[in-house]
């Protein structure tokens, strides 16, 4: 006689089972993983690209953001205003703009504070969302009126995946000091800080992701 081994239908069934369970207990984690990585890198592609687009308009209409003036009732479309408006959407590739979003208010940072209906927002045709204040302008870390260094920094809002969730300002998971602060899930928003020809993350979060603590 010829002996057959092989499994029952309910060795089988116990299997596929724990193999469901361990696979639903691991996936939520490893997609969180997944999507971190990718706002990850699309920060970094979005401050390097707003950060190319200063550098190339000073080439080009001589004026960085400390000499770019705005108010919010003199948005010139035609790119004829040394405007920070004007300088971001005529150096990118800007596929629509609005004056109306969502009001940010930055944990670590409190002059990140837009209404709703003043702001600019610029939408990259690679899903990227840049907001600012409208009013913003001759954003600068130093006043020579007064003589010594003065903060008259802007702020904008980052939003690496538009209007896609989850929507959320990236944060500690743990401390906020510059050398506490962890991050090991970055989500998709992030406050930034300009003047001059500089752009910079405006939180402890920002830069804890910018230069790799907690990852």
């Amino acid at each position: 006689m010829t002996k057959r081994f092989g499994f029952t239908l309910a060795e089988v069934l116990i299997t596929l089972g724990i193999i469901g369970v361990v696979a639903a207990m691991t996936m939520p984690t490893l997609m969180n993983s997944t999507n971190g990585a990718q706002y990850k890198t699309a920060y970094k592609k979005a401050l390097s690209v707003l950060s190319q687009a200063v550098v190339l308009n000073v080439a080009l209409d001589d004026y960085d953001m400390s000499q770019a003036t705005e108010t919010s009732t003199a948005k010139a479309t035609d790119g004829s205003s040394a405007s920070l408006y004007n300088l971001f959407n005529n150096r990118m590739n800007v596929v629509k703009t609005a004056t109306t979003g969502t009001g940010w208010t930055a944990s670590n940072n409190s002059k990140i504070k837009f209404a709703g209906a003043s702001n600019y927002t610029l939408f990259f045709n690679d899903g990227i969302v840049f907001s600012f204040k409208n009013n913003a302008g001759n954003c600068t870390d130093y006043n020579p009126a007064a003589g010594v260094t003065s903060d008259k920094k802007c702020y904008g809002v980052i939003d690496v995946n538009g209007e896609k969730n989850p929507n959320k300002e990236v944060k500690c998971d743990s401390g906020t000091g510059a050398d506490t602060c962890t991050v090991s899930n970055p989500t998709d928003i992030y406050p930034v800080v300009m003047y001059d020809q500089t752009i910079l993350p405006a939180t402890r979060a920002g830069e804890a992701v910018l230069y790799g603590a907690g990852n």
